[in-house]
């Protein structure tokens, strides 16, 4: 899968990027993270820090979180 979301169950922000996606009929796998920020080390990794919800595009070459950007970049990028 080319696309990648870091999401928290029950996170507002990372239902709206859920939603958005699902919306622009975009495939895409979710890694569900741990509460804790210190818990996120695979967030932490791929992003350099713990905040979700954090979007992968691999196609792209794509990292970024902050659920404003990521919505802005499905509707001009994804859909």
């Amino acid at each position: 899968m080319s696309i990648t979301l870091y999401a928290l169950d029950g996170c507002p922000w990372c239902e709206k990027v859920h939603d958005a996606l699902s919306d622009a009929d975009v495939e895409y796998e979710t890694e569900w993270t741990g509460a804790m920020h210190s818990e996120r080390d695979e967030v932490k990794r791929v992003s350099g820090q713990r905040a979700v919800p954090v979007l992968v595009d691999g196609e792209r070459g794509v990292t970024m979180n902050e659920s404003a950007n990521i919505l802005e970049y499905v509707d001009r990028t994804l859909a």
